[in-house]
């Protein structure tokens, strides 16, 4: 079990020693005096919920525009004998026998997916980055890397979230959010922690291709999953997303303190 690019997405309670949980927003002498304790609490709360009271708290909307989905060839899909029935509604249409995905609709579903994940990591939640695609390996890794996050690039052995009391011991810390930029584990099998994270009642965020299945997706996003310039964006607007919140996390603390 390893900082950032760990192969397991279970984790222990001494995570992190630099972001703030809420908990540990309430020193020791709060605690022990109930006036203070409870000035603490109220303080905590309106640092927590403030996010809530607008729409877009963290402007994720100004990250990107349908341009640049457009210029990352995100509306190539894969040709039309592949394609999943429930992926249907995604699609604008069919060029050359090639799907093409709505990006009018890419846009709203990524806005939403990164407002969640932007929320997740403004109150300390543990985000976990998942793709089995080979050569992304070393991009999704970095990516987590730089947010201060996870990444699980290898195989996934089955019951890994399911099962993690008995493998790892009761003290163990599953992820918050599990953020797949890749659904598949190959061109036809369908990524084994979509299950594991539905049965756990783990929030999911994936990058769906015109061949994948959304259903089990918590907020998926209709988007091409094979060009590098798409991934490369997909990353980067994430570490954007979790760096931003955090950043806020930490001025909204300065701010009320």
């Amino acid at each position: 079990l390893c900082q950032t690019v760990t192969t397991s997405p279970l984790l222990y309670g001494s995570r992190r020693t630099t972001d703030a949980q809420p908990a540990d927003l309430l020193g020791d002498s709060s605690r022990k005096h109930g006036c203070t304790g409870t000035y603490e609490s109220l303080h905590t709360d309106k640092v927590i919920n403030q996010p809530l009271e607008k729409p877009d708290f963290f402007r994720v909307s100004e990250l990107f525009s349908l341009k640049d989905l457009f210029d990352a060839r995100v509306h190539l899909g894969h040709k039309k004998g592949c394609r999943h029935r429930l992926m249907e509604p995604y699609l604008y249409g069919c060029r050359l026998d090639q799907d093409i995905i709505d990006l009018d609709q890419t846009v709203e579903h990524l806005q939403q997916a990164l407002n969640f994940t932007a929320h997740v990591a403004y109150r300390g939640g543990v985000i976990l980055f998942v793709s089995r695609q080979r050569q992304f390996v070393h991009l999704v890794e970095n990516a987590a890397k730089s947010c201060g996050e996870y990444a699980h690039t290898r195989y996934w052995q089955g019951g890994l979230l399911t099962n993690a009391h008995i493998q790892y011991g009761p003290g163990v810390r599953l992820p918050d959010l599990v953020v797949f930029l890749s659904t598949l584990n190959n061109v036809f099998q369908p990524h084994v922690g979509i299950r594991d994270a539905a049965k756990m009642n783990i929030p999911t965020v994936g990058v769906v291709d015109s061949n994948c299945n959304p259903c089990l997706v918590t907020y998926p996003v209709p988007g091409n999953d094979d060009t590098p310039c798409a991934m490369e964006m997909y990353c980067r607007l994430f570490t954007m997303t979790i760096n931003r919140a955090k950043d806020k996390r930490r001025r909204m603390e300065l701010l009320h303190g």
